[in-house]
């Protein structure tokens, strides 16, 4: 757990100093949650989890192994956090020149007033005893998606569960 901690600390230091270069590709965003997913596949074996996406191919300029980090954690933050028969959520769309891409749970959501607190570097909610974790994951994911130039952000979902939304610009066509 040390070690985790450690990397997860080194990994943030150079997202927020700037060290870190983020390579920037025109890469099709589909193609980053499907190997998000692939990665992922024991993790999320025989959970029910519905892709939801657009017909276009939805291209942006990422860079696709930070970005499909960020996937994963979010992808393995859901499967912790709701129980074994929750159904997971993965949707990507465009909206005004941006892309969205949403990860989404039916699980108990986050607690009350403390869904901008979960991007807070060590932030553990009082109810997260029942997984293990560092409490830098989603700072991580924050520091990554801005690097980006896009945002992210977390809602309670109507019905239960919760949901992280990325925004990201997308590729300006010619």
């Amino acid at each position: 757990r040390l070690t985790c901690l450690i990397g997860d600390l080194l990994e943030l230091t150079r997202l927020e100093s700037g060290d870190l270069t983020v390579t920037k590709e025109p890469y099709p965003l589909e193609e980053i949650v499907d190997s998000a997913v692939q990665r992922l596949a024991r993790a999320l074996a025989g959970r029910e989890l519905a892709r939801v996406q657009p017909e276009e191919v939805l291209v942006a300029p990422v860079d696709p192994v930070l970005l499909e980090q960020v996937l994963v954690n979010l992808l393995e933050n859901a499967a912790k956090y709701t129980p074994e028969a929750s159904p997971l959520e993965v949707r990507l769309a465009s909206d005004a020149g941006q892309a969205v891409l949403e990860v989404a749970d039916r699980g108990p959501g986050l607690p009350p007033g403390e869904a901008a607190r979960v991007f807070e570097r060590f932030y553990r909610a009082a109810d997260s005893h029942r997984a293990r974790g560092t409490g830098l994951g989603l700072t991580i994911c924050q520091a990554i998606v801005r690097a980006h130039g896009g945002r992210i952000e977390a809602v309670n979902r109507a019905g239960g569960g919760a949901l992280f939304r990325i925004l990201l610009p997308l590729e300006e066509r010619a």
